[in-house]
Order: structure tokens, then sequence, then C-alpha cells
């Protein structure tokens, strides 16, 4: 008989005992094996389909052709399976085994297609890119363009290498006391600070002073700086210092001159080291005050202050700026000279902040001595201001530079006479700049 035969006991058939198929499910042959050794496990071949698969044990009687599938056969039937169970000399018997169903794999998410927008800059620099690779393939070396490259070289309208700034702190690297690592954010300070320190506008609550008696007094200091040899902070602090007392209290004209010699004492005191004693402003002044007055009028002036001396002045713009200038000594004294006069004109002094007219006393100095460029990128880095905004003060002083020298030698005064001489070069006989007396001259 062709196919697979099953045989089983009718015994066990008709009595309901055949587990042997549901017993065989873990692939565990249960044969007639000792105790102690191990069941013997036999793996079948599976279907592609992955349908749960049965083992079923086929006892074999003497039909040799039984081996060709070995000792056990699989036919698996979507739910259920078959079991033949067949003698040689009786009809098949077929039995129903109820197997629960295999459980539905998930199906995998379908595949969702993502467009994916591009935004309007992404577009851009598409289209930028490949009219580049357009224009790249269009342009060509002509001779018009050759001519055109010849003409702008021969006008110098070429294009000129950006110029680098400059690294004016590098030679006091090791320097201490020259703080490198601080001294950017210390002038950011002073900057920030300055305009808390200026005057104010105080000539016209001043009923017994005017403009021209403040130039003569600050003249006339100029000149006592120079006689005591004092430094130039000291002129730049007892300027200050005048002028925040001034705004804030009048003053008679008669004490005008002793609330510059009380000044002076000050400034000397928090800048020298060897400061002027108040017999020698008493003796300067020509015994116009005596000595208790000038420490009263120190004392008034210290409360009205607040005791606030610690400012930045004109004298500490002026040390950064010149050396970023990269300047000469003859440039030192003209950018001395223009401040010192701008310092002694009110109307410079009450427009313009310290490091302001310090920045235009440079600029106006560099125009007055030719040096090209006039504004470098160094000098502004340093200072903070353009060339466009040091314009109107640059002009101011030069037009002062060039009024003084109208006035002709015989009344010269101290500064002039101070900047006359040949250890300061006598940058006070030096014509200013042209470009910058443009409409001035006739004001």
């Amino acid at each position: 008989m062709g196919g697979v035969v099953v045989v089983e006991d009718d015994k066990n058939v008709r009595k309901g005992r055949n587990r042997q198929v549901l017993g065989d499910i873990g692939n565990v042959v249960r044969g007639n094996y000792p105790k102690n050794e191990p069941a013997k496990i036999n793996r079948p071949r599976t279907r592609s389909q992955h349908a749960p698969l049965v083992e079923v044990n086929l006892k074999v009687s003497s039909f040799s052709p039984v081996n060709i599938l070995g000792s056990q056969g699989f036919f698996g039937i979507s739910c259920c399976y078959i079991v033949f169970d067949l003698k040689l000399d009786k009809q098949p018997v077929v039995k129903r085994i109820a197997v629960p169903k295999p459980r539905k794999r998930a199906e995998k998410p379908k595949d969702v297609e993502i467009i994916e927008i591009s935004s309007d800059s992404d577009e851009e620099r598409g289209l930028v890119a490949v009219q580049e690779k357009k224009a790249a393939k269009k342009k060509a070396t002509t001779y018009t363009s050759v001519l055109t490259a010849r003409s702008k070289a021969a006008c110098g309208f070429e294009k000129k290498q950006k110029e680098e700034i400059v690294d004016i702190d590098s030679a006091d690297a090791t320097n201490d006391l020259a703080a490198v690592e601080y001294v950017e954010d210390i002038y950011s300070f002073y900057k920030s600070v300055e305009s808390e320190w200026r005057p104010t506008d105080y000539m016209r609550s001043q009923p017994e002073i005017n403009e021209k008696m403040r130039l003569i007094l600050v003249e006339w200091l100029i000149d006592v700086v120079v006689r005591f040899e004092l430094n130039p902070e000291t002129f730049y602090l007892t300027i200050n210092i005048l002028d925040r007392f001034l705004s804030a209290k009048p003053v008679p004209r008669k004490e005008l001159q002793l609330v510059g010699l009380s000044a002076l004492l000050m400034s000397s005191k928090y800048e020298e080291i060897w400061p002027p004693q108040v017999e020698d402003l008493v003796d300067i002044a020509d015994h116009a005050y005596s000595h208790k007055q000038i420490l009263v009028m120190e004392k008034t002036i210290l409360s009205t202050l607040e005791w606030y001396l610690t400012v930045p002045t004109h004298y500490v713009f002026l040390a950064r700026f010149i050396k970023a200038s990269i300047a000469d000594q003859r440039m030192e004294n003209m950018v001395h000279y223009l401040v010192e006069l701008g310092v002694m004109n009110y109307d410079t002094t009450i427009m313009f902040s310290p490091s302001m007219v310090a920045a235009s006393a440079i600029y106006a100095a560099r125009s007055a001595l030719h040096q090209v460029p006039v504004w470098t990128n160094t000098l502004k880095h340093h200072t903070g201001y353009s060339e466009t905004q040091l314009m109107d003060c640059a002009k101011l002083l030069a037009y002062q530079h060039w009024k003084q020298q109208q006035e002709g030698s015989e009344s010269k005064g101290a500064l002039r006479k101070k900047y006359s001489k040949d250890e300061r070069f006598a940058v006070a006989m030096i014509p200013p700049a042209k470009s910058l007396l443009t409409g001035t001259e006739s004001a």
C-alpha cells in the first residue's frame, strides 16, 4: 500500500488513550529508552509558510517503505492534523485532533512616504549654486576685462588688502605693571563711566564768571604746572575738579583763582610723589590768598564732590590712544598740545567727552603731520571711534589751533610758549590741516 501508514493499538484507540500525538509536541520521541538516558530529539523540517507543526509518531509494523520519511512524519493542515491509523489487513482509521489556531503575526506597518519640504534659504542656496556654476562656465577672459583691470590699477582703484590690527600690548607682555590681561576691560570701564564725571554747562548758573575768565585761569594753571614741573596727570585732574565744582556751586569772581589753587593742591596730593606745599601756592599767587583760605576751600571742594577724585580724565585716554597710534615724540607733543588747547576752551570741554577729545586730537595731529592713513583700523579698534564720529571735534580743535596762530607772537600765552620750544619740537608753530579747516576760517 502506498503512502504513510500509521499503526495504533486497538486498545488505545477504543479506550481514548491515544495521547501519543500531543505528548510528542515537544519533539521528544517517547520510545522504550532507559530512564537514565535522555530522550532523543529529532528536529523536523519546517515549511516556508511557518505553520505550526505537530509531530505524529508513526509505528510501522512490517512495511519497509515507511522508512523513506524516517521514524516521524508530519502533515500540517491549517487548523488540525489528520492521523492515519493503518494496518496492512484493515481499513485505515482517520482521527481528527483539534489544535489551537496559530496566532496571527503582527502586520508590519506600511511604509509611509515622507515628503521633505526644503526651506526658502536652501532653495535660494541651490539656485545661487546653479547660477554660480553657469556663470563660471560662461565667464571668459576678454580684452575688455583686461583693459578695465589695468585702468583701475592705473587710477588706484584696485582693492587693497584689509589692514590688520596691531597688538600694541605685545611689548608689555612681561611687564606686570602694564596689566595686559585686564587693560581692555579697564578702558571699556573708563568709557562707560566717563559721562558720570563730566561737568555740565554751568556758565548760565554762574553770575560773575564767564568763559573768558575760565580761559585765563586755565592758561595760568598751565604755567604753574610747568614751573613746578608737575605731571600731565595733575593738570588734567585739576581741570576736572575745577569744572565739576563750578558745575555744583556758584563762585564769586574774586574766589575763582582760589578755587584753581585748591584744585591744584588736591590733584598734586593725588598724583605727585612730592606735591607743592601750601606756602608755595601762596607765593605763586602773589599772596592774594592766605594759607588758611586755600585749606578751607580745599575742604569745601572735597565735601561738594563727595571725595570722588578717581575719575577718567583726558590723560587716561591719551596714554592708550597715543600708544595705539604708534607715535613718535613729535606726534605725541602735537597731540598733547591740541588736547590742552581743547581743555582750555570751554566749548570743547562741555560739548565733547574726554575720550572723544583725545581721539580727535590724534586725528587732527595726524592730519597736520600728513600721516597716511589718517585713521587706521588699530586706532578705530582701541579708541572705539570711526573717522566720521571724530570729524566735528577734530575740526573744532583745528580751528582753535588756527585761531591761536592768527593772534600773533606778541600776544601768545603760556600754552603757545610751552609748545613753541625746541624740546617740544615747536609743534605750536606747525599749521593745522587744511582739510579740517574747510568752512571754519570764517567762523
